[in-house]
């Protein structure tokens, strides 16, 4: 197994997918009285990991707003089912569900060919279509001398994608430091100002393009609305500019970075005291975790090596050749058995890359340590949880986590499984503030996981939490359950609080993902607070009564 091999399994990207113009015949004999202006062709879908695959699916290419318009209002009436399609870099079945058939009356509306431009409506204040990926957003922002506080670290996703499900980075602030004009610690949907989708208009009986300005009540669903809702474009809140130095360090042992809380040692907590913004890579059967610390830095540190373009870890994104050829023995001989070699071969070309390429202190504009994953990257799998808690509770959430990922690790592998063969990551984040958009009456977005929560205003941070194991791995089910469990359960709302993380897995039974129903019908409902659920399944189906907008997954969860 090689490179090669790696590419062929695990680094398909979306853009690689065939894309086959249509056959005028077969198009008006399938899709009688399409919108004739509308690009359509045939397609495959594959999400990141390829366990979510449909070919041959209708797809088109709308130009603008209106032409989206005109295609909705085409599947309304003929009965068929619209998903927007970004760079379908996500876990869960929100756009497809697995086994979705090449005749099914679904159209796929993709939003990265045309919905992409870019404007300042303010010093503070940008319009953005949503099939902008967010590397582009973030480079048209540092030519203003603008940015953001956090990004997720792929470039790759496009903005409507991120918005649908409160995508977020890693920043608090650290001690001292005040939130800048026009910046938010919470996730990219509490930048939204205004929001334009497509919603139903009973007055004219049919779908129509409607802008939403923040203060609505309805567009607090539309905020991360989990695709159930068609948006076009937003204008979102940004701020000045930062220069972020971003440092890295692999010899602090998970013992002292995660140890329990009260001691004086190199905690994940005393970083973001100092730095505010950090993320712990800890893979798996390994003693050292990859420790990245962003600090605002107006002007370069000595040791620190300038960067003008991101990317800066390319033994990240180039998956060496001693981990392709462990993770393809694994999943084509069934050689699970060499999880821990697999973990140590992840961490020595981490510690070892960090030197060879100078990127272990690095320094520029934000964008530029921002963004750090690209497509080209080992793809695993990935669950999600998001805990709510008190900045100086961070500590107890995550040594509590860590001791019992690492019991548990230890007892199946005393059994000979070894459900877990990628990385534990941990990221913590400030919470949906709507005061940060800077606008009077400005809605919290209802389903982010990052919502405030009534009960407890004292809970203002979210310790995410994410461990990545490859696809087909035995037992990843099974175990990552328990770690579900363990986490609904001590953070079970009294003095902290669990939600899930939209786009990755959650919901496990002992065998299958998004599966559960207590936590698909009670337990997700109920994490968002006394009827936020309720108010948003509401709104969504108001906005999409016919629900054009949605798959089975979708009406499952949403009822």
């Amino acid at each position: 197994m090689t490179d090669s091999w790696t590419r062929r399994s695990f680094l398909l990207s979306a853009a690689a997918l065939t894309l086959l113009p249509a056959d005028p015949a077969a198009a008006a004999a399938e899709l009688p009285d399409f919108p004739a202006a509308v690009d359509l062709y045939r397609t495959a879908y594959r999400n990141w990991v390829g366990e979510i695959t449909a070919t041959g699916l209708w797809a088109c290419a709308p130009a603008d707003g209106e032409q989206v318009v005109a295609v909705v209002n085409w599947a309304w009436r003929n009965g068929w089912r619209v998903r927007g399609r970004g760079s379908a870099h996500g876990w869960s079945p929100l756009t497809l569900t697995q086994g979705t058939p090449s005749d099914a009356p679904v159209l796929l509306v993709d939003t990265a060919t045309h919905l992409t431009g870019l404007a300042l409506e303010s010093s503070h204040a940008v319009r953005a279509g949503t099939g902008v990926t967010l590397e582009a957003l973030l480079t048209f922002l540092e030519g203003h001398g603008l940015g953001v506080t956090a990004a997720p670290a792929p470039g790759d996703l496009t903005l409507g994608g991120a918005l649908a499900i409160d995508a977020h980075g890693t920043a608090v602030p650290a001690k001292g430091e005040k939130r800048l004009p026009g910046q938010t610690y919470g996730s990219l949907s509490n930048r939204v100002l205004s929001v334009t989708a497509v919603v139903w208009d009973a007055g004219s009986g049919a779908y129509v393009l409607r802008t939403y300005d923040r203060t609505e009540a309805d567009t607090a669903a539309l905020l991360t609305h989990l695709g159930r809702a068609l948006v076009t474009e937003v204008v979102l809140r940004v701020g000045a500019n930062s220069n972020l130095r971003c440092a890295s360090r692999t010899d602090i042992s998970a013992a002292e970075l995660f140890a329990a809380p009260g001691g004086d040692g190199r905690t994940l907590a005393s970083y973001l005291d100092k730095a505010g913004r950090v993320e712990a890579i800890w893979f798996a059967f390994t003693e050292f975790p990859w420790l990245k610390v962003w600090s605002v830095e107006p002007t370069r540190p000595l040791t620190s090596r300038r960067v003008t373009s991101p990317y800066n870890y390319p033994f990240s994104d180039n998956v060496p050749t001693l981990v392709a050829d462990i993770a393809g023995r694994m999943v084509s001989d069934a050689a699970w058995y060499l999880a821990p070699e697999l973990g140590n071969a992840q961490y020595d070309a981490a510690a070892l890359g960090l030197v060879a390429t100078l990127s272990a202190d690095l320094w520029g504009p934000s964008k530029n340590t921002l963004l750090y994953l690209k497509p080209t990257t080992l793809r695993v799998n990935a669950n999600g949880y998001a805990v709510l808690t008190r900045r100086d509770n961070v500590q107890r959430v995550v040594a509590e986590f860590t001791a019992f990922y690492r019991e548990r690790l230890a007892v199946y592998s005393a059994l000979g499984r070894f459900p877990v063969n990628g990385s534990v990551e941990i990221r913590v984040t400030g919470l949906d503030d709507p005061a940060d958009a800077e606008l009077v009456g400005a809605r919290a977005p209802l389903l982010s996981a990052l919502r405030p929560d009534a009960g407890h205003p004292e809970w203002d941070t979210a310790v995410w939490l994410d461990i990545l194991t490859l696809p087909g791995t035995p037992y990843a089910e099974k175990f990552l359950r328990e770690i579900e469990r363990f986490l609904l359960e001590s953070h079970d709302g009294t003095d902290s609080l669990t939600r899930v993380e939209w786009s990755k897995g959650w919901a496990y039974t002992e065998d299958a993902v998004w599966d559960d129903e207590e936590v698909l019908g009670t337990v997700v409902p109920a994490s968002l607070g006394d009827g936020t659920w309720g108010q948003a399944a509401g709104t969504l189906d108001r906005l999409d009564p016919h629900r054009v907008f949605g798959n089975a997954f979708l009406d499952r969860l949403f009822g």
